[in-house]
């Protein structure tokens, strides 16, 4: 009996207690795991297409013109001194995809993989995160397009000349953080609604649609507040806004970089990940009762 007890045992199964529960000890040990999830979901996305990985390109291309046809020719909407419309909606369409590909890949985690997690253990938040993971691929080659048609105005064209880079596009990265831990906070908070009410699902691609509309994609935050000042509000404090117009200024060197509104979004994307956190693990314990 006393051998037995000091014996190093594999796993010990306890109660969590736990409030917030994210154990990167444990999500390194599955990290194979979690990098297979990230080749079946860049893999088997476009398979048995005829285009394949190409729609990562045709989509934000074909949205870009129907938006500058739209928004900017019809609507005779000023996207900024200077810069070409095309390339003002691209960079938009750009920041707004990673989030909304997270946010809507996420949501569905508990739904779409019941199957897997009702017969095998591992940490379930790998699969949402392997949805962040396995979109910054797709993110990655659509920077690549707008750096490509970004030479091509600059050089080719007398319309963007006035679109500069900022010294502040070294925190670049920084702003694809805050995309990721938005997209993933509100994702897991919708899958772990999904579970009881099944037709949040349904309204998760309307809601994206009209978010879209409130995160200044097509427009700039200035034109908005000359049109509408009363409901500037609503869009200012837009957490995926304020990415957007920054990410434009760093790109493009148009708009705003505000250091204030900046620090809020942070706060915003740290508070709203840990809220998904905290309701993805509770709802992992029992989900499968009620799913």
């Amino acid at each position: 009996m006393s051998n037995n007890s000091k014996e190093d045992w594999l796993y010990t199964i306890s109660p969590k207690h736990k409030l917030i529960n994210f154990n990167f000890k444990e999500i390194w040990k599955y990290k194979d795991l979690l990098f297979l999830f990230v080749k079946r979901d860049v893999i088997t996305l476009y398979k048995q297409t005829i285009l394949g990985p190409l729609w990562y390109l045709i989509q934000p291309l074909f949205t870009s013109i129907i938006f500058t046809l739209i928004f900017n020719k019809l609507a005779d909407i000023p996207p900024g001194d200077g810069i070409h419309p095309f390339l003002f909606n691209l960079s938009g369409i750009t920041a707004w995809n990673y989030f909304k590909e997270c946010l809507v890949g996420t949501s569905d985690t508990f739904k779409k993989n019941e199957n897997i997690f009702g017969k095998v253990y591992f940490p379930r938040v790998i699969m949402p995160m392997s949805v962040i993971v396995s979109n910054l691929l797709k993110f990655g080659i659509q920077l690549l397009v707008f750096v490509g048609f970004y030479l091509f105005f600059s050089f080719f064209t007398d319309k963007s000349n006035n679109a500069i880079p900022k010294i502040s596009l070294i925190a670049f990265p920084i702003l694809v953080l805050y995309m990721g831990l938005l997209g993933l906070g509100l994702g897991m908070i919708i899958s772990s609604m999904t579970t009881k009410y099944r037709d949040l699902s349904f309204l998760v691609q309307f809601g994206v649609q009209l978010l879209m509309y409130g995160s200044a994609v097509m427009y700039p935050l200035s034109y908005f507040k000359e049109k509408l000042p009363n409901y500037y509000w609503l869009i200012e404090w837009n957490p995926i806004a304020i990415i957007i117009e920054t990410f434009r200024e760093m790109t493009l060197g148009i708009g705003s970089l505000d250091v204030s509104k900046l620090i809020y979004v942070t706060i915003i994307s740290i508070v709203v990940f840990l809220i998904g956190l905290v309701i993805f693990n509770k709802t992992e314990k029992s989900f499968i009762d009620t799913i």
